[in-house]
């Protein structure tokens, strides 16, 4: 035993004598004179004391000759001296025998270097490279003292608060290492300094490289796992703010390091409600890896917390109730200990929740909108308990401009649809519609019938479809977004129902019939028709036409009960429109309802744009009577009212372009009746001689489409007379066709033309000719001159017309053609003429 010691004694002192011997070196003046001391000092080091030499006898020498030497170069005005001190200080650590003897003397020096005197100056020591280098000797120190550091803690982490601030990088990062390592060598008194490198970690937890902010986050993590838990207040802030984060390995740190505090943390039931929001964030996070570490660990607390509270927990354990039968297919069922951490908790995280989704950034909204569902799918019936906030906070985001907040939220409606009681939500989502119809309330409620299961929502279906239907709700705003929400709450009852809507299908139909009208030509339109159909399907009848046979009594007598209150603007009369319109032949079992409407609203002290729609209604099933309003073979029965009532009052002159434009109306009207083959040669002349007078007055219009559908009409009246007509009425026609000869319109004179040609095949028909051969002899004169028009469609047109009144007077016809042939430009159309007659008498 003796022979080791003494062998130990004499190799300390050779080494005393040796370090020495380079000692007053280290004490020059100059500063090349202190470095090559150092460098001579380090080689001997690495000779003299080689990495695997006995620790104990360099001990001695180093802690009595170089440690004190060494601090003091630590502050020397030279970088490099500072640079070798602080390595040779670092070779000394490793190869003494008892490190934490240098702790007392190590510690405060590299704080002096470290530390701030005052947080907005810099620190001692400004070189960053040696700044990394005394965090790193720290850090070796942390690791050789372990426990012994205790004493020492202050320093240590006076130290670290400065290094945690520091503006190079690196040295930031290792300081993250360095708190850590500090944290679990020191685990019984370590809490008493935590609280102090808090504030530094949350002033460095955004900083730009992405790194540090992992090293800050997990640095944090662990300074509070083994130090004061209260500082989980402190940094659940700056943590949640990690979460949106654009760099996947911060979030996931975050997710790491809460996921381990609320698995190991000594308070962690106390901050169960302030961590588990922060987990249950990263389920929806974009990176899948992300998404499986945050389910993997939530899945472990669970468990863990389940086995903790076993006892609580029996009869749920032994008496386990099976998932709800309608249970979200794309959803797994979490473990009941998850289930039950979160209904536990959730009173006090959803009015974190509920307000975070209506804050001004968009990122909160969305990541709280994206939570919501989350908590309400661990939740599960004891939603119910929460419905009121839930409910009125979703109604807040549904009107939402960001479609991330409105998608999550409409999950989390479905969710309540799935897990509570349709009797519960219904009152109070539709008490909500009654008070302000919204359509941010409209999409809840379709969201929540969407998820809801049918058996459960089928007793509430005609009350729901009786609300929807209510003109308060339905009629409450021409907004398309309102209509594209009030549509889907019918598509949900539609496609959750199924054939149960049979006892509310008035109701939808009222609903639907509302939306095409208001909305108009547009794709909501077609998609509320593509649900006519769909609700026509899940009831067995082969249309929507189909339905509105079916509802066509009650829904025109709610309609027309208010028709004498209408106007251009009433919703009433655009479902009135649509449904004579769309509903194909089942508008002509319901004339009783349609005509006298028609009639009541088209008279001429009646809102004349709204005269004008009706027109618009009535020509366009006029157009096609066989499959709209003749489809039963009754239109006659209304003929006379439809004459008397409705087209010769709006046929009547009145000033102003409105009433103009309400006789083109009514004259296209009358030319979709004529123009039918509903009419009999009976009929026809009763209409004739109920608007002959009417029509002649109309060739005059301003309206060039007025004079060319009047011309149309007379043709058609001509037409069917044959020789039918009073010599006197037809005599008082061709006037006032000549007039249209000159008109601004080739299509106008060229329809007059054609009308002119029926207007003599009815007097060739006629037995007395003779009565109106001075009518005729003017006719020749007039077309004779038109025969020299520039347009030669209209020369065409009246050589026709000639041709055709040749047969009547032709001995008439040539003396008027000879006595103008010689002032014509155009004389070869007379010459055509001249050779027609003589082909037509030597035929004879």
């Amino acid at each position: 035993m003796a022979a080791p010691a003494e062998m130990e004694a004499a190799e300390a002192a050779e080494l005393s004598r040796v370090f020495g011997r380079l000692l007053p070196g280290l004490e020059a003046d100059s500063k090349m004179g202190r470095r090559r001391a150092l460098e001579a000092l380090q080689r001997t080091l690495e000779e003299v004391v080689p990495p695997g030499a006995d620790p104990t006898a360099f001990q001695g020498p180093w802690a009595r000759l170089l440690l004190p030497r060494l601090l003091r170069l630590l502050a020397d005005p030279a970088e490099g001296c500072r640079a070798l001190a602080a390595h040779l200080l670092d070779l000394g650590l490793r190869r003494a025998a008892r490190p934490c003897d240098a702790l007392p003397r190590l510690l405060p020096a590299l704080a002096a270097r470290l530390a701030r005197p005052e947080p907005a100056r810099p620190p001692p020591e400004p070189c960053e490279e040696l700044r990394l280098a005394l965090v790193q000797l720290l850090n070796l120190a942390v690791g050789l003292g372990g426990a012994a550091l205790a004493p020492h803690l202050d320093d240590a982490v006076r130290a670290l608060r400065g290094a945690l601030l520091d503006p190079f990088a690196a040295v930031r990062r290792e300081s993250c290492e360095c708190a850590s390592a500090l944290a679990r060598a020191t685990p019984e008194h370590f809490h008493m300094q935590s609280e102090s490198l808090i504030g530094p970690l949350m002033q460095t937890i955004s900083h730009q490289h992405w790194k540090v902010r992992v090293a800050v986050i997990e640095a944090t993590g662990t300074v509070i796992q083994f130090g004061n838990g209260k500082s989980v207040d402190d940094v659940l802030s700056h943590f949640a703010q990690r979460l949106f984060d654009d760099v996947p390995q911060v979030r996931q740190a975050v997710t790491s390091v809460v996921g381990g505090w609320l698995l190991s943390l000594r308070d962690r039931y106390s901050f169960f409600h302030k961590l588990i929001p922060l987990l249950l964030s990263s389920f929806n996070d974009e990176i899948p890896e992300i998404r499986q570490l945050a389910a993997s660990l939530w899945e472990k607390i669970g468990l863990q917390w389940q086995e903790e509270n076993e006892a609580d927990l029996k009869d749920k354990l032994d008496f386990a109730l099976a998932p709800p039968p309608h249970y979200p297919q794309q959803e797994s069922r979490p473990g009941l200990g998850c289930r039950e951490l979160v209904f536990r908790n959730l009173s006090k995280v959803l009015p974190a929740i509920c307000r975070d989704i209506t804050d001004w950034v968009v990122g909160t909204r969305v990541k709280s909108a994206q939570l919501l569902p989350v908590l309400l799918l661990h939740a599960e019936d004891h939603t119910t308990q929460h419905l009121e906030i839930i409910l009125r906070t979703l109604q807040q985001a549904c009107a939402d401009e960001e479609k991330a907040v409105v998608s999550s939220c409409m999950k989390s409606a479905e969710l309540i649809g799935t897990f509570v009681s349709p009797e519960v939500f219904l009152k109070l989502i539709l008490s909500m519609l009654k008070k302000a119809p919204s359509s941010s309330s409209l999409l809840v409620l379709a969201s929540v019938i969407r998820g809801c299961p049918r058996d459960a929502l089928q007793p509430h279906l005609k009350v729901i479809a009786m609300e929807l239907s209510q003109a308060h709700i339905c009629q409450a705003s021409e907004n398309s977004l309102y209509l594209e929400h009030l549509l889907l709450c019918v598509q949900a009852l539609v496609s959750t129902c199924q054939e149960d809507c049979n006892a509310a299908s008035l109701q939808l139909m009222e609903v639907l019939l509302t939306i095409i009208a208001v909305s108009g030509a547009t794709g909501l339109g077609e998609k509320a028709q593509e649900t006519m159909n769909a609700l026509a399907s899940v009831e067995n009848v082969p249309s929507s036409q189909d339905l509105y046979r079916k509802h066509m009594g009650p829904l025109l007598e709610r309609l027309t009960a208010s028709h004498s209150d209408w106007t251009v603007h009433s919703v009433e009369l655009l479902q009135f429109s649509v449904i004579v319109t769309q509903s194909g032949p089942a508008v002509g079992e319901a004339l009783q309802h349609v005509v006298p409407t028609l009639r009541a609203c088209l008279q001429p002290a009646k809102d004349p744009h709204m005269r004008l729609k009706l027109f618009s209604v009535l020509s366009s099933v006029l157009l096609r009577p066989k499959d709209t309003i003749d489809s039963q073979g009754q239109f006659h029965g209304y003929l006379e009212m439809v004459l008397k009532d409705i087209l010769a009052p709006n046929l009547q002159w009145r000033a102003g372009r409105t009433a103009a434009a309400i006789r083109t109306a009514a004259v296209s009207c009358l030319w979709a009746l004529t123009s039918s083959d509903i009419l009999s040669t009976t009929q026809m002349q009763e209409v004739r001689e109920a608007l002959m007078p009417q029509v002649l007055a109309t060739l005059e219009e301003d309206a060039q489409t007025t004079r060319l559908i009047s011309c149309r009409v007379l043709n058609t009246f001509l037409k069917t007379a044959g020789d039918t007509m009073d010599p006197d009425k037809l005599i008082k026609i061709y006037p006032e066709l000549l007039k249209r000869l000159d008109d601004v319109s080739t299509e106008v004179r060229l329809t007059a033309a054609s009308t002119l040609l029926t207007w003599l095949q009815c007097v060739q028909s006629s037995e007395g000719r003779a009565y109106y051969q001075s009518s005729i002899q003017y006719l020749y004169r007039e077309l004779l001159v038109h025969l020299d028009d520039p347009e030669r469609t209209i020369q065409d047109a009246v050589l026709e017309v000639l041709k055709e009144g040749s047969v009547l007077f032709p001995d008439l016809l040539v003396r008027e053609t000879e006595a103008v042939i010689h002032k014509h430009r155009s004389a070869t159309y007379c010459e055509q003429l001249l050779q027609h007659m003589q082909a037509a008498a030597t035929a004879q």
